[in-house]
């Protein structure tokens, strides 16, 4: 009884969860023209359109079901044309369009679980007094963003142009992305790092290590695939010189700061792949000096199998040719036979040692130290 009204209750909770998950998919927070604050969720972004006509400024975050069905009309009803949404989604790594009166970008969204790298596209749309950010249910990093941003519009200065405000509200959208994308290079380090230890254990079968090698190394791939779009978008927004943004170059050096920061991150990606590049030479030696162990083991027994083969032939022989009639061979003989036979042996077993050893059929064991 207890343990179904703990059931039940659990059940409500998460559906509760669930209802203000899809309360709170829009966010809306504006600079008013009094220079107050004022924030609102909804579900449908038609309900902040009011609250953005009378703002100094505005961001609306909104998270779309089915991005790319719904894409189109969510930015309509926030006054973007489908012409702009259209060219972004054309090229799906990272785009940049100016039209004058409104801006798009779309930058990368990594996320990351173990070595499989998605990349999902985050929208940014921008009016004169408007920052609109557009992604699917995947991309979940604006969430502490939101919790912050009265304090962070609080900070934006109503007589500041408009171009102005849009630019340091672009900045700090931009700079939560980057950090939350660069957080997953260090879980692709850590995997990588989990990796190693199944590599350095010489029982994991080698069919495993490939498809795990390989796992990895897509992963940095479209890690590293990722950052250059970013970094290329950020390029176009410092030297596009679109009509939205400001001039101001106190601003435009936090852009070229993010940009700076993407580069780091990109040679430490790089980085990584080299030291797995190395890893995997490192680890082919091993599997060759393994090879080389196994092939000096088979040839010390083929070795020893030969100079076997002909202490027993040799003695064979002897006895063969000396049990014919014409010798015959009496009990009297016993002695002397079986001595020659003896010496025969081991004179045969030298011999064929020797010549082994002078041929090099014999591995030699390698230095140690």
């Amino acid at each position: 009884m207890v343990r179904h009204t703990l059931g039940k209750k659990l059940k409500l909770k998460d559906q509760h969860a669930l209802v203000l998950a899809v309360e709170s998919q829009g966010f809306c927070v504006s600079l008013l023209e009094n220079s107050g604050t004022e924030k609102q969720e909804a579900r449908s972004v038609a309900e902040f359109t009011d609250l953005v006509d009378k703002a100094s400024v505005s961001w609306v975050d909104f998270v779309a079901v089915d991005l790319h069905k719904e894409v189109e009309s969510i930015a309509s009803t926030m006054g973007f044309s489908k012409q702009l949404v259209r060219g972004l989604l054309n090229n799906k790594r990272g785009s940049y369009i100016d039209n004058d009166s409104e801006l798009g970008i779309l930058i990368p969204a990594v996320i990351v679980n173990r070595f499989d790298v998605k990349v999902n596209p985050l929208l940014i749309l921008i009016k004169n007094n408007l920052v609109f950010t557009l992604h699917g249910t995947e991309v979940r990093r604006f969430f502490h963003l939101r919790r912050y941003a009265e304090t962070f519009m609080k900070k934006i200065k109503v007589d500041e142009p408009a171009a102005d405000k849009v630019t340091k509200i672009l900045i700090r959208i931009v700079d939560e992305n980057n950090g939350r994308n660069f957080d997953h290079l260090r879980e692709i380090e850590e995997n990588g790092d989990q990796l190693s230890q199944i590599l350095a254990d010489p029982k994991t079968p080698r069919g495993v290590i490939g498809p795990k090698i390989h796992q990895m190394k897509h992963a940095l791939i479209v890690y590293l695939g990722s950052l250059w779009s970013t970094l290329d978008v950020l390029n176009s927004l410092r030297y596009g010189d679109p009509l939205l943004l400001t001039d101001e170059d106190r601003l435009l050096d936090q852009l070229d700061a993010l940009s700076s920061e993407v580069n780091t991150h990109i040679g430490l990606a790089e980085h990584l792949s080299e030291v797995l590049a190395s890893g995997l030479e490192v680890l082919q030696s091993i599997y060759n000096n393994q090879l080389q162990v196994l092939n000096n083991k088979l040839a010390m027994v083929v070795t020893y199998l030969t100079i076997i083969g002909t202490a027993v032939l040799v003695p064979n022989t002897i006895a063969t040719v000396m049990s014919s009639s014409a010798f015959a061979l009496g009990p009297q003989d016993a002695g002397w036979y079986l001595a020659f036979l003896t010496i025969s042996t081991i004179i045969a077993i030298a011999v064929s040692y020797i010549w082994v050893k002078k041929m090099g059929w014999i591995p030699q064991k390698p230095d140690e130290g």
